[in-house]
């Protein structure tokens, strides 16, 4: 009887352990989390904004941008250039994205991850949907993307077939 009081303390002291590991873990993950939605928030505003600016900042200056169809970007300063045509296409089409308001986030120390769906939209009518997947960095108590890619759910477009060349005269 003694001896089975002797292995429990031992076991009560290893989980009050465990519990003081992960319990202030836990509640900093649920912060980090928060403070990672709240940057694709930020994401959203500035890219429906036409603030391509904005829109880079939220990027580490050695991220990767990962479009889809299109090369890897690098570096926060292709990103502002990839975002500045891409925006200014959007808002000349009248794009505007909406991304879900429910997504999956992640951290664990200094990165973290996030994904999602979104929509892209025209006059409220729907002209894609799709999902993302963004790596966050953590620098100076700010989440940062280094790395971010999304694709549409449906498969591209077929390109257009080529004009016919004009029949050959004859003479």
């Amino acid at each position: 009887m003694i001896h089975s009081k002797n292995l429990s303390w031992p076991g009560i002291g290893i989980l009050a352990l465990v519990v003081a590991m992960t319990g202030p873990a836990h509640a900093g993950a649920g912060a980090d989390e928060a403070a990672i939605r709240a940057q694709t928030t930020s994401w959203a505003k500035a890219y429906n904004g036409g603030d391509a600016k904005a829109v880079a900042a939220l990027y580490a200056e050695d991220a990767v941008l990962l479009p889809p169809g299109a090369p890897a970007v690098s570096g926060r300063a292709a990103i502002q250039a990839f975002f500045t045509s891409e925006i200014a296409g959007s808002k000349a089409a009248g794009v505007v994205f909406v991304l879900s308001p429910s997504t999956d986030a992640g951290a664990s120390g200094k990165l973290g991850w996030e994904s999602g769906t979104y929509k892209a939209t025209v006059k409220s009518a729907v002209v894609e949907s799709g999902k993302f997947l963004s790596v966050y960095r953590k620098k100076d108590g700010k989440w940062l993307y280094i790395r971010d890619t999304w694709n549409a759910d449906a498969p591209p477009a077929p390109p257009a077939p080529a004009p016919a060349a004009p029949p050959a005269m004859k003479k």
